[in-house]
């Protein structure tokens, strides 16, 4: 058998003892503010779901526009078909791999 808990003996001491009185409006003040917060976070989760949509929109529209042309400024195709082909461009060069 157990030694007897001193916090146990509190708890039964506490909950033996008549309830507070709660004041009359305050279930109705915590539900309002509760649907306050929820409110809030969901305008706040939208705002963000919002931008987001925005900077990816933004992010195409900026690619498509930035997106360079098939042929090379002079008028010739690149070579192969991409954008990236090194027609034209000078070779890269790193004096410190030499």
């Amino acid at each position: 058998m157990r030694a007897p808990n001193r916090r146990d003996d509190e708890v039964r001491q506490l909950l033996d003892t008549p309830h507070p009185v709660v004041p009359a409006g305050l279930v109705a003040s915590a539900a309002a503010r509760g649907r306050r917060t929820v409110r809030r976070r969901r305008l706040a989760r939208q705002v963000l779901w919002v931008l987001l949509v925005a900077a990816v929109v933004a992010g195409i529209v900026l690619a498509v526009v930035t997106w360079p042309d098939r042929q090379d400024p002079a008028g010739g195709d690149t070579g192969d078909g991409t954008w990236w082909s090194p027609v034209g461009m000078a070779p890269i060069s790193a004096p410190f791999l030499r």
